[in-house]
This record gives C-alpha cells, structure tokens and sequence, in this order.
C-alpha cells in the first residue's frame, strides 16, 4: 500500500478528524486525516466483491476502527467519515445503483450500512470526485478556486471542483469526463460504455493495450514483440519501459496517448475554464520521475497548445497530481469536512 505522506502523531493533530475510505475493486483503503488534510494512520483490506455490500460494509467498519485504533485514537473523536466509490450511483440516496467493477452489487444502500457498522455519520461520494477534491484541498491544486482531476487507469476518471465545490450534475453523474466524444464516426473505438469514440476508449490504459496490440497484429516492428513472445505481459508499464529503453513504436504509443488526452483537456478547458487541469492516476507513465513521464505531460501541453483558444490555454495550467493513491482517502475524508462546515 503506498504511503507517500508521513503519518503524524495525535497530538500534533489539527481538530476536528474525520476518516476517509477509497472503496476499490480489489482493495479498500482506509485512513484517518486531520483538518489540514494530513493523515494519522492508514489501513488497507482487500475488497473481496463477490462476497457482497453487507460484507463489504461490516469489513469497512470494522478497518475504520482499527485506523482509528493506530491513530491512537478513540471512536468519538471522529467527527465524520467520507466514503469514495465507483459509480454510477445516486448519491443522495446513498446508494450505488449499477457498478461495472462491484459484480452483484446494484442497487446496495452502501452509504447507510457503513453508517451502521462504522457507527459514524456518512458522507457519501464519487471516488473520482473524492480524488479531484483530495488534490484541491492539500495536492496538486492547492490555492486554487476551480480545476478538474483526469485519472488515468482502467478507464479515465474526471473530477470538477468549481468555485471550491465538487460539481455532482442533477443526478450525481456529472464530471463523466471520460466519455467527452472525441470521434464519432461510426467506425470509431468501441468504449467500455457501449458506445464509440470517448475519450476513454483512446486515452485509458485498456485502450492503451489494445491500440498497441492491434498495431502488433498489423505488423508493426517492436521490441515488445520480443518481450511477448517470451510471455511478458503486454501493459501501459511494459510500454513505458520500452519507450524509455529507445523502442520507437512504444515511444510512438505514449505520445499518441498524450495527444487523445489533449484533446480531451481541451474541451473540457472550453466548457469550464478551470485554473487548473490535472492528470493522475496510475498510467502517467513514471509521471515527474522519469523522463517518458515529463516527456508524455509535455505532449498534453503541446496539443492543449495547438487546439485551445489562446486566451484560455494562457490561464489554465496543465499539469500532474500529486497525492498519488492517497487522494482519495484523503479527498473523501475532505468532502466529510465539508459537511461539517
């Protein structure tokens, strides 16, 4: 489990605390945060989906105590806990209505069964919109009145914050940035949604492996040939290493990726004119840390560039996240900290 923030101590604690969980598909993490966004403990537990929402809620109660037990902590010093998840779902009612990656799970009432178990009131929101709230609050967007958060993974996630709030839509679905239309011919890229042409279904990391396998089986020279046949799995990281080892076809793969990815940045800087635009998630491809990574934001920044109207590419940075897997967690326990305001 990653901790990239140094844990501090109860008594160097800003009251009030809340807790934060990121409920995943394959791992829910836990943690408990201060008022300035800093955490005290962290606790991860696998998801174990198929054996169901009352299990899971039971297991996420019971992971709040424990977080709250390494923070040296008692229960009643919580004063709310935030709950991030995939949708769709309807956040008033607290309920997660047809979740892709939560098999068996429609329709659950998950907010108010973690309410039971954990014994804590319970706010309950989208896990892209926890993350985007996360980096505004303490991360890559600090200081700033309005941004937008793209994660890169699976899929492409959005999160908007405008005027210091998480925009939610009418019916808690708005920010599915993921699915801004980038062709709409009907030959193009069949998405994970049904539908053709999003920007999901050219810029994730599914779409990512598929492009380049296509161009494989097409004929395309690569050393990554070379790595599959010796039974590599293809990824966006097998990618990455290649392009950073010299491979043109994979170097080729990520910019095209940075170029999708522009022209998605760019429509949602013409509809919303944020201060700032985000990218994280984990296919950033070694993000500030290596060279593909500063390369392939640079291309994102080229192509806002080439298609943005220039008085507001001028006013809207583009640029990485930095709370890394902790941002939700955090920005969960951070929309809790709203309520409590």
């Amino acid at each position: 489990m990653p901790e990239t923030r140094q844990l501090i101590k109860a008594k160097e604690a800003k009251q009030p605390l809340f807790a934060g969980i990121d409920l995943g598909g394959t791992n829910i993490r836990v943690g408990v945060i201060d008022d300035l966004g800093r955490p005290l403990s962290w606790v991860s537990i696998p998801a174990e989906v198929r054996r169901g929402p009352e299990d899971a809620a039971r297991r996420m109660g019971a992971a709040v105590h424990q977080a709250i037990r390494e923070a040296g902590l008692r229960p009643e010093a919580i004063a709310r806990l935030g709950l991030a998840s995939a949708g769709p779902m309807d956040l008033p009612a607290g309920i997660i209505t047809t979740p892709i990656n939560l098999t068996g799970w429609d329709n659950a009432p998950i907010r108010d069964r973690v309410a039971y178990h954990s014994g804590l009131p319970v706010t309950f929101e989208n896990d892209a919109n926890a993350a985007a709230y996360g980096e505004f609050w303490v991360g890559a967007g600090r200081g700033l009145t309005s941004m937008v958060l793209l994660t890169l993974g699976t899929g492409v996630g959005c999160g908007v914050i405008l005027g210091g709030r998480v925009v939610r839509g009418e019916h808690s679905h708005g920010g599915e940035s993921g699915h801004i239309i980038l062709d709409f011919a009907e030959t193009a890229r069949l998405c994970g949604c049904g539908r053709r042409g999003c920007l999901e279904a050219y810029a994730s990391a599914t779409a990512v492996i598929k492009r380049t396998r296509e161009a494989l089986e097409a004929g395309r020279s690569s050393a990554l040939s070379g790595r599959l046949a010796a039974k590599a799995k293809l990824t966006p990281k097998l990618i990455a290493a290649e392009a950073e080892a010299g491979d043109a076809f994979s170097l080729e793969i990520v910019l095209e990726t940075a170029r999708f990815l522009g022209v998605g940045v760019v429509s949602l800087m013409h509809m919303l004119q944020p201060e700032g635009v985000f990218l994280g998630g984990a296919m950033t491809f070694g993000g500030q840390q290596s060279p593909l990574g500063r390369r392939f934001l640079d291309e994102v920044r080229a192509e806002v560039r080439r298609r943005a109207l220039p008085h507001v590419a001028r006013k809207t940075s583009v640029d990485l996240a930095s709370l890394g897997g902790d941002a939700g967690v955090i920005g969960a326990a951070g929309v809790a900290r709203l309520d409590c305001a």
